[in-house]
């Protein structure tokens, strides 16, 4: 049996957009801490908008919108001084947070979800070199006729990781003593201020 095209090449880009997300950097790292501390719900929306970032920037490249692509290379140093700074703000204030660890089952905090999705959509969007990887890839997939396919299969793909991710991250995190959530709370900050000092230093 033939496979449809689209159906084709939405697997194609779900398979492209898990393996984008798939390195744990610090957005993972992010959402873990966040899974950890919140519950699942606050994870996976952070990932949802490193989701939604990829799929803005994958639908950019694959319109072949030169005109974006050039703007955000052009201001690439900018946008990386301010990612860079956001991920140093998020570490430190991870590292200087007093607050007891959550009790067994029970997250610390309710917070907004759209505070979490939100702060890791502008954090991915911070990072325009993606574009280019998406360019690159596409161009190897040679004629694309239908861009929203695409781009929906790299969304789903993308937000499949986080699920899994931040899924396990929560079965885990009911494991885990609360003095042991207090050492990963002070490693993710130490994590995240090193990514953002590594952005904002070379």
């Amino acid at each position: 049996m033939t496979v449809p095209g689209e159906v084709l090449l939405f697997f194609r880009g779900a398979i492209l957009g898990f393996s984008i997300a798939a390195p744990v950097g610090p957005i993972g790292i992010l959402c873990i801490r966040r899974t950890l501390d919140g519950g699942f719900r606050s994870g996976f929306l952070s990932g949802l908008g490193a989701a939604t970032a990829d799929g803005l920037y994958g639908l950019a490249a694959a319109l072949g919108l030169a005109a974006l692509s050039s703007f955000l290379l052009e201001w690439n140093g900018p946008l990386r001084t301010v990612g860079g700074l956001f991920l140093l703000y998020l570490g430190l204030r991870a590292l200087l947070d007093r607050s007891a660890p959550p009790a067994e089952g029970q997250p610390a905090r309710t917070a907004p979800g759209t505070t979490d999705y939100f702060s890791t959509l502008f954090l991915t969007l911070t990072n325009p070199m993606t574009i280019l990887s998406f360019s690159a890839i596409f161009t190897g997939l040679g004629p694309i006729l239908s861009p929203w396919t695409l781009v929906a299969g790299v969304f789903s793909g993308s937000a499949a990781w986080w699920l899994i991710l931040c899924g396990t991250a929560d079965r885990l995190g009911t494991m885990i003593s609360p003095a042991a959530l207090l050492w990963i709370r002070r490693g993710s900050g130490i994590l995240l201020a090193s990514f953002g000092l590594s952005v904002l230093l070379f």
